[in-house]
């Protein structure tokens, strides 16, 4: 099944290289979708796929970069789909 999850990544996750962490995340699970910083310091990633992937993709984000300190995560996870074709850094 195709899942859609909306994620929120707080703690040191900006200046960490997070974002291009989570892009070569997403080419190892097959997720499509995109991340971005947000001017409160957090960082937004919608990823979809397969739920099992999305799942796995989700367990890396946790983790984070050799830099970085996830302190919490927030997803919320739907089967609407929007239909990405790829996974991109947004700014």
């Amino acid at each position: 099944m195709m899942i859609n999850a909306k994620m929120t990544v707080q703690g040191v996750v900006q200046g960490v290289g997070f974002r291009y962490f989570a892009k070569r995340k997403a080419a190892t699970f097959r997720v499509v979708g995109f991340v971005q910083n947000l001017d409160n310091g957090d960082v937004y990633i919608e990823a979809e796929g397969e739920e099992g992937l999305v799942n796995d993709f989700i367990k890396e984000i946790q983790i984070g970069p050799m830099f970085g300190n996830v302190t919490n995560i927030i997803v919320n996870r739907s089967g609407k789909l929007v239909d990405y074709h790829r996974f991109e850094v947004r700014f």
